[in-house]
């Protein structure tokens, strides 16, 4: 009989992080991982086997991304720091748009979701050109970056332009991007043709970071909503949100103050 080895769970604690000292000036991601602390957030960890890779791990992650039981899963206690804060995001998300009991979670709340997750890493990426160069988050993301708006057309000095515009301002970045994947996913998945997918993505050309949209699992997104979220016409608090973060004092300073700041509120454990 072939037994399946279970997960092994670690908390933030439990693991060693990544290039975490490249963090060290970014505040919010000192916040990020108290939170998950706090909560005792499950990671889960593959078992020790020739199939605990990489790839394997990158793969459940990338299909199973919004599941309830949380938690990225690892190849071993290794963990980097970005993935810390794209964790956090994801946590309390779930806690501030959660369903009725025993209710699926809505497409607004499951896109919304990762869409502040993911443009959170714009924002990194603003704090840390000029103050940690040698970050390896920078090493990976920048040429992933390039080469994603590469192949959207843009060129070489429009790239470099573009770093330079993440660095005056990386709130602001983060802001727009958040907008650009929520219109973006939320407008695909209410196609139901490529022509339509096409002219909805033709309506989304000519924002600043329109390049940066084939950097990013659109289609996994818009596949497991469809999936797993309960209609497609979202929920009242989502779409809230959505809107507060458009507005004035909106953004990172919106989420601090009623996502972040409230959950550090909670006694630690």
């Amino acid at each position: 009989m072939n037994q399946r080895a279970p997960f092994e769970q670690r908390t933030v604690d439990e693991l060693t992080i990544g290039d975490e000292r490249s963090f060290r000036h970014v505040a919010l991601y000192a916040d990020l991982k108290e939170i998950l602390r706090r909560s005792k957030y499950p990671f889960q960890v593959l078992p020790r086997s020739p199939l605990a890779r990489a790839d394997r791990a990158l793969l459940l992650n990338l299909t199973f991304w919004a599941a309830d039981a949380g938690g990225d899963v690892l190849v071993d206690d290794h963990i980097e720091a970005d993935v810390v804060a794209h964790a956090a995001w994801h946590h309390l998300a779930a806690r501030a748009l959660a369903p009725a009991p025993g209710a699926r979670p809505s497409v607004a709340a499951l896109l919304l979701g990762e869409a502040i997750a993911s443009a959170f890493d714009v924002y990194l990426v603003g704090r840390l050109l000029g103050h940690a160069p040698q970050s390896t988050f920078l090493e990976t993301q920048v040429p992933a970056m390039a080469d994603a708006t590469a192949a959207a057309g843009l060129s070489g000095r429009d790239f470099e332009k573009l770093l330079k515009e993440l660095a005056a301002d990386p709130d602001r970045a983060f802001v727009e991007l958040r907008e650009l994947l929520y219109d973006a996913t939320a407008a695909l998945f209410a196609c139901r043709s490529s022509r339509e997918g096409y002219d909805a993505l033709a309506a989304l050309e000519g924002h600043r970071f329109s390049s940066l949209l084939p950097r990013y699992e659109l289609s996994n997104w818009v596949l497991y909503a469809r999936a797993y979220g309960d209609g497609p016409s979202g929920d009242a608090r989502a779409r809230e949100v959505d809107v507060a973060l458009r507005g004035p004092g909106g953004g990172l300073d919106w989420l601090q103050t009623h996502w972040v700041s409230p959950a550090l509120v909670v006694a630690p454990g």
